[in-house]
């Protein structure tokens, strides 16, 4: 009878403790439950479930909580685009704005042959990894494009590879502009510009005219000339790099026309023309 009262008296109490214990918790979940916006999940359900983070925030989830929560903007889903916007902008009762397809723009033309490589590379086969050598990169230029494929390996939606020639290549018909690949690039080559952008400098480097040259032979040497025979003042010297304002540039191809080094490039709907304004 002694056994028995010993082992059965530790087995009630540990199921009585266990039922209040439950019954405690079920309370506390009651009294503690955080009441979620139910924005939140209308805007999840409005997105299209990507979670390419270009939107700046964690996955689709975060950026649903960002838009209610800390006021992010309704048009942060390039992938989504202008009908996404419009149908957050309904959920929050606010006004969409303007929302402008993107594309990836690769900002360096430094191939194998026109940037030779300065040493042999055997480590991480990563940019970013490649990137914390000494000299910022195995390659001649410490502003291009490393060529290790990290863009390529981020991106969901398989809108990048590796060409012969060591640079990325951006498959515009999958290219939805979110970002991701911009975000991991560790050299700041690959940037987003609007899909009716036509005329980019192809450039990264903001050395001067002769730096640039010893490593590249198809950089921006920073010459003026574009900017100076510009008709629309579109185009603006910073940091000996041509920058072109996409708001002002009427296409009309000048500035390729005169650009010595061939760094600027131009879309098919350009009009090229044939004599320097």
């Amino acid at each position: 009878m002694d056994i028995m009262h010993v082992m059965v008296t530790p087995l009630v109490l540990m199921g009585v403790m266990g039922g209040v214990f439950g019954v405690l918790l079920a309370i506390a979940s009651i009294v503690f439950r955080v009441h979620q916006d139910e924005r939140i999940g209308l805007i999840r359900a409005a997105l299209p479930g990507a979670n390419c983070g270009g939107c700046g925030y964690p996955g689709c989830d975060g950026y649903a909580s960002g838009v209610v929560n800390d006021g992010a903007s309704v048009n942060k889903c390039n992938v989504g685009g202008a009908p996404v916007a419009q149908r957050i902008a309904e959920i929050m009762g606010v006004e969409a704005g303007a929302s402008v397809p993107m594309r990836t723009f690769l900002k360096c033309k430094g191939t194998c042959e026109a940037a030779p490589r300065k040493l042999i590379y055997d480590g991480v086969q990563d940019c970013k990894s490649a990137s914390v050598i000494p000299g910022g990169s195995p390659n001649s230029c410490p502003f291009g494009c490393i060529g290790l494929g990290t863009c390529v390996s981020v991106c969901v939606f398989g809108a990048l590879s590796i060409g012969d020639d060591g640079l990325p290549k951006v498959d515009l018909s999958k290219c939805v502009g979110c970002g991701t690949c911009v975000a991991n690039c560790p050299k700041g080559v690959l940037t987003l510009i609007p899909r009716t952008a036509d005329v980019v400098v192809a450039c990264n480097s903001h050395w001067k005219g002769p730096m640039v040259k010893s490593v590249c032979s198809a950089g921006c040497i920073g010459c003026t000339l574009c900017a100076k025979k510009c008709p629309k003042q579109a185009i603006e010297i910073v940091n000996d790099l041509a920058v072109i304002d996409q708001s002002k540039c009427v296409k009309c191809g000048i500035c390729a026309k005169v650009c010595p080094a061939k760094v600027i490039s131009m879309g098919e709907k350009c009009a090229v023309v044939e004599k320097s304004a």
